[in-house]
């Protein structure tokens, strides 16, 4: 599978990836690996995320996710939520 997901950073910024291994990626981030924006921003936690089929379905969501504003950002998050 591949994930689209959202992070919460250390100081409340949010960060949109894409990866095809979700747990393995969370753990790049919050060892330092990840992204040039997370590594000053550690620890990371995962708040949101969606499985694609293809990559290029991943990173299609990715970019779209990436044009919303932050609003809109956490409210996928809130509706993610109130589903679990």
């Amino acid at each position: 599978m591949n994930y689209t997901y959202i992070l919460r950073c250390s100081d409340g910024s949010l960060y949109t990836g894409w990866t095809n291994n979700l747990e393995k990626r969370i753990q790049d981030h919050n060892a330092g690996k990840g992204a040039k924006y997370t590594k000053p921003r550690r620890p990371v936690i995962l708040e949101y995320f969606e499985e694609f089929e293809t990559k290029e379905l991943a990173m299609k969501r990715e970019y779209e996710i990436k044009q919303m504003g932050r609003k809109e950002k956490l409210k996928l998050i809130g509706q993610a939520e109130r589903k679990r």
